[in-house]
């Protein structure tokens, strides 16, 4: 299902580009309105895409459900941890979950993901234990699980540079021979940043097997989409020449299809693809942010209707694919998740202060190892009581 447009007519495509792109992506842009891939719509009806055919079992949408459940559940319990002084800071993802599952279900085992510091759902269907995301917030772990390990680089901080760095690992899988591909995940705010465009250009010029995934939630903070570009997100891939794509990022059955594809798209040597999920911040940017003194509540609540959970149990339930000892069971599920993660976030051992000289060089370093006893030294003349 697409929203309503009128196509123009198709311009001869760049080189790097198929001669055939989907409907939804930047060649057939809509005079009136961007076109958006919608495969279940906020009533929760199931619809089809003649670009991106989608076939699911009952138990795979069960398996979705449950993933966004859960990951929402883990997500307001660090907001809630945070408040309780348990956490410096928390970024929540509430409202984003179907954006970050849909595509997280995407990859393959051998695909890398490069997050920012939000993409909590992607780390959950990467197989990441929520707990060490948050001893990463709460400050005792520098990560808390191995990239490698989980295809799932660690989370970065400094806005859009991880499109750099996954640009440069696909190019890397290209020398490989290998048929992976990698996805970087970044905002509407990061999409204003130089690193982004500089991204877009090498992995264009490089043909790279990497996926620019877009979370445009609307918001840069304080700063409104509106005030950062005067076309759709999707449509700067043009520029670039590769295709673009945008898609309903409230719709975790569209997110999957779109990204799946887009991934077979890059792997398979036709080079990069953006995707632009269409989505909302329900809550803050941060922990540290009001939503409230720079957009109105009535926007929120025209979002709430469009949530990608009420949307997909409308739909099983419907269908009766699900009964409710199914969402009674994943309710249970969800509060003993809960339960584990506040449990473990609050008995975590602070880390010894020195650890924080360790990693700085892969060898030792003669002004790290002065740096280190001049801490040692500096906290030992708090021992005793008589300085405290």
């Amino acid at each position: 299902m697409t929203v309503k447009s009128t196509t123009r007519a198709r311009k001869k495509a760049a080189p790097a580009v198929p001669d055939t792109l989907p409907s939804g992506s930047s060649e057939t842009q809509s005079d009136a309105q961007p076109e958006l891939v919608q495969l279940l719509t906020p009533e929760g009806i199931r619809v089809e895409h003649p670009d991106f055919p989608l076939t699911t079992t009952p138990e795979e949408l069960r398996s979705l459900y449950r993933d966004l459940v859960l990951v929402r559940r883990f997500d307001a319990e660090a907001t809630s941890l945070q408040r309780q002084g348990e956490l410096g800071l928390w970024a929540s993802l509430l409202g984003q979950e179907a954006a970050q599952v849909g595509s997280g279900r995407a990859m393959r085992t051998g695909d890398y993901a490069f997050p920012t510091y939000r993409e909590h759902g992607v780390a959950w269907c990467r197989d990441v234990d929520p707990l060490n995301l948050l001893g990463m917030f709460r400050g005792v772990n520098h990560g808390g699980w191995d990239p490698n390990e989980k295809n799932f680089h660690l989370y970065t901080i400094v806005i859009g540079a991880q499109t750099l760095h996954a640009t440069g690992y696909a190019m890397g899988i290209t020398k490989d021979g290998a048929d992976d591909a990698v996805i970087a995940y970044f905002g509407d705010g990061a999409s204003s940043q130089g690193d982004v465009s500089e991204a877009f250009t090498f992995a264009s010029v490089y043909n790279a097997p990497v996926v620019f995934f877009c979370q445009n939630n609307q918001w840069a903070i304080s700063e409104p989409t509106t005030n950062q570009t005067r076309i759709p997100l999707y449509r700067r891939a043009s520029g670039f020449g590769f295709p673009g794509v945008r898609v309903d990022g409230n719709d975790v059955l569209a997110c999957l299809a779109v990204t799946r594809w887009a991934l077979d798209h890059a792997r398979s040597g036709n080079g990069p693809v953006l995707v632009e999920a269409f989505t909302y911040r329900m809550g803050a940017h941060t922990t540290s942010d009001d939503p409230t003194r720079y957009r109105a509540t009535e926007e929120t609540e025209s979002w709430k209707v469009k949530d990608p959970i009420s949307r997909l149990k409308a739909y099983l339930d419907a269908e009766g694919l699900a009964d409710e000892a199914f969402f009674a069971e994943v309710e249970a599920e969800s509060e003993k998740l809960g339960l584990r993660v506040r449990e473990g976030v609050r008995n975590m051992p602070d880390p010894d202060p020195t650890l924080i000289f360790d990693h700085v060089y892969a060898e030792p370093h003669a002004l790290v190892d002065e740096e280190r006893a001049e801490y040692e030294a500096y906290a030992a003349s708090f021992e005793g009581g008589e300085n405290h």
